[in-house]
């Protein structure tokens, strides 16, 4: 029994190997040839296919199939091909683990030093608390994941005007609500072939700016006032060089997707926004149509699946 669970969790952890290479090809591939996308869910989304996709068909088809027709009492033997292949995936959860646990630690350190010299702003920021603190570059973050806080350095409370602070709260409220602190770390520490690869920064960073512009909108404000404040505001920003995090901490900043230019001038247009929600509904009905294959085809995949593992297991040396 211990060397069928063995072995059955080194095929495992190869399939998710297979499936993982594999999204992450098509996903860099993809990425280069839809880089126009402003949506920042699409990026959210692809960025984390790889792995979702590699772990969901490990668990739902590779593990049924092989409980169901590999024999309890059967023994193929070590291979070494294989084993390596799994100990890789091992080492490359670990590490995405560890990077997420870094990005994690380096936040919260940059949060406590803060807080240090913190004091209430005094202004409303939805259910969240906000503080002046002292920094040694200017700052305005938006802190943590579950318990999020508003940080804003005195620097730069006083540069602002009232209508620059206020419309820079209400970017960071748009991230709040958007759970980009979340994202962020969990993009961190995706276990998959794109920590690896350039296109994995692209992504992050196509994200990033997707965010960012998609909280420009200030919680559903888009006047010509409001959004004037805002495009001051980063201006401002820009010139005082404020801090940015590194990459995959849980801390959203008023301008860590970049792009300043880009976002002043859109900010500063005064074309109505488009409205692109139609534009999921034949992705989403895409999505359940193939669902409605897979569920239907859902045994043959398990036996495929393992006549395929069969044969990888007597030809890999």
């Amino acid at each position: 029994m211990t060397d069928y669970m063995l072995h059955g969790t080194t095929l495992t952890l190869v399939w998710f190997a297979v499936v993982n290479v594999a999204a992450a090809g098509a996903v860099a591939w993809i990425a280069r040839r839809v880089a126009r996308v402003e949506s920042p869910s699409f990026w959210f989304a692809l960025r984390m296919l790889p792995a979702i996709s590699a772990a969901l068909f490990a668990i739902a088809v590779f593990v049924p199939s092989y409980s169901r027709y590999e024999p309890l009492e059967s023994s193929e033997g070590f291979n070494v091909t294989l084993t390596l292949c799994a100990s890789a995936v091992l080492a490359m959860c670990l590490s995405a683990a560890i990077r997420a646990a870094r990005a994690w630690s380096r936040a919260a350190a940059r949060v406590t030093m803060w807080m240090q010299s913190a004091q209430p702003l005094g202004l409303t920021c939805g259910a969240m608390p906000a503080y002046v603190v002292d920094a040694d570059a200017p700052v305005m973050a938006l802190a943590g994941v579950f318990r999020p806080r508003l940080l804003v350095s005195r620097t730069l409370v006083g540069a602002f005007t009232h209508e620059e602070l206020s419309a820079s709260l209400a970017h960071e409220v748009g991230h709040r609500r958007s759970w980009d602190n979340l994202k962020r770390l969990v993009m961190c520490g995706a276990p998959d072939a794109l920590l690896f690869a350039p296109a994995g920064r692209f992504i992050e960073q196509r994200w990033a700016s997707a965010a960012e512009r998609a909280a420009d909108r200030m919680d559903g404000d888009d006047s010509p006032s409001a959004r004037c404040a805002l495009a001051s505001a980063l201006v401002k920003v820009a010139r005082l060089r404020s801090l940015q995090p590194t990459a995959g901490e849980p801390i959203s900043t008023l301008i860590g997707g970049g792009e300043i230019a880009s976002r002043v001038e859109r900010l500063l247009d005064d074309a109505p926004a488009v409205d692109r929600c139609r534009s999921w509904w034949p992705a989403a009905l895409a999505c359940v149509a193939a669902v409605a294959v897979l569920a239907a085809s859902y045994g043959p995949i398990l036996r495929e699946v393992h006549a395929i593992t069969e044969t990888l297991v007597r030809t890999v040396p």
